[in-house]
């Protein structure tokens, strides 16, 4: 099953995140499938490729919790 979901990124104390899709059973920083985007928690940016995130969601990945609400807070899909 295929998960829109995040990986660390950046150094110690100081994280960044890529928006990646991936296979549910890799881990957490393996190899993903299709990067579309990354999130700043440090100072709240983050920029998502809207045509490759609807591809694949109705391709059929789902996404965890919290990159549901990055998704929703942006606008990119609704509850």
């Amino acid at each position: 099953m295929l998960k829109l979901r995040l990986k660390r990124n950046g150094r110690k104390r100081q994280p960044s995140y890529r928006l990646v899709i991936m296979e549910s059973t890799s881990r957490r920083d393996g190899r993903p499938v299709d990067e579309v985007g990354y999130y700043d928690p440090i100072t709240k940016k983050s920029s998502f490729n809207e045509e490759k995130i609807i591809k694949w969601l109705s391709y059929g990945a789902q996404p965890t919790e919290t990159v549901f609400r990055l998704l929703k807070k942006s606008n990119l899909i609704e509850a």
